[in-house]
């Protein structure tokens, strides 16, 4: 018998108070729905259908969004791209996909749609509240790039998982100065190059890696990067945003960290 203690339900609290359910299934929704409400859910709203429920979720603003994988109409991988990609509040909210379909292309699917975690059904309550403890209590790092917006999926949960581990950083909370400024600028260079096809988000992505810049840039004390980062971020701010106007501040950028990373390993060696 599943029994949580009460620190933990009082942390996961501010999560769970307001929960959407996207599940065709009524049957499942409301088994879904009685939990929650275990779990210290005050307001649970259930939907069947994707449309319908992008709209309640610019209504409500979930903490948690549990979605079926797929529907007659619903597809809950498009759905979490769509929520995703969207200006709603909620965009960054922990989504667990709850499904039957638990093969390997549906795992991968899930990851690559930006789900937060997989839950196969049938579940017991406890499997249910590990993936609620992992959203409210262990926050992954926010990827916003072109072709992927959401949680880093290095560190995706789908409890289904039992191979090895392939980089260094896996089970980590987050990279190091390096790494991370190594992402960022390899998502700059891909924004770029994609900026045609999405400039909307392409845009967000570049404002995204010029704010982590800027912060890395404060953190290590590197005044060449913070330079032109803020060079970057002032043309962000200046107005229409274009990819002739972004070449020259996202090369400078580019430029700067490759040459403070070519400069690396010879002080390393002095």
């Amino acid at each position: 018998m599943f029994a949580a203690n009460a620190r933990t339900l009082s942390r996961i609290e501010p999560a769970v108070r307001r929960v959407v359910i996207v599940d065709p299934n009524l049957s499942s929704a409301r088994l879904l729905t009685d939990i929650m409400k275990g779990m210290g859910a005050r307001e649970v709203y259930a939907e069947t259908d994707e449309e319908r429920a992008l709209e309640l979720l610019r209504d409500v603003e979930p903490g948690v969004i549990f979605t079926e994988r797929s529907g007659e109409t619903l597809n809950g991988e498009t759905l979490a791209r769509r929520i995703r990609r969207s200006s709603m509040a909620c965009r960054m909210s922990p989504i667990i996909m709850v499904t039957g379909e638990a093969t390997a292309a549906a795992i991968k699917g899930a990851r690559d749609s930006g789900i937060h975690e997989f839950l196969r059904k049938p579940f017991t309550t406890g499997d249910l509240f590990k993936r609620v403890e992992n959203v409210a209590l262990k926050p992954r790092p926010w990827i916003e790039a072109v072709g992927y917006v959401g949680p880093d999926r290095r560190r995706f949960n789908s409890g289904e998982f039992s191979g090895a581990r392939k980089r260094r950083s896996d089970g980590s909370a987050g990279g190091g100065p390096a790494e991370v400024k190594d992402q960022a600028i390899r998502i700059l260079i891909s924004a770029m190059a994609q900026f045609d096809q999405d400039p909307s988000q392409a845009t967000r992505a570049i404002r995204q890696q010029a704010e982590t810049l800027n912060g890395l840039a404060i953190k290590t004390a590197d005044a060449k990067l913070a330079m032109v980062v803020a060079t970057l971020q002032a043309y962000l701010a200046g107005g229409q945003v274009t990819k002739v106007g972004l070449a020259q501040p996202i090369g400078a950028v580019v430029a700067t960290a490759k040459a403070a990373e070519a400069t690396a390993p010879m002080a390393r060696a002095s």
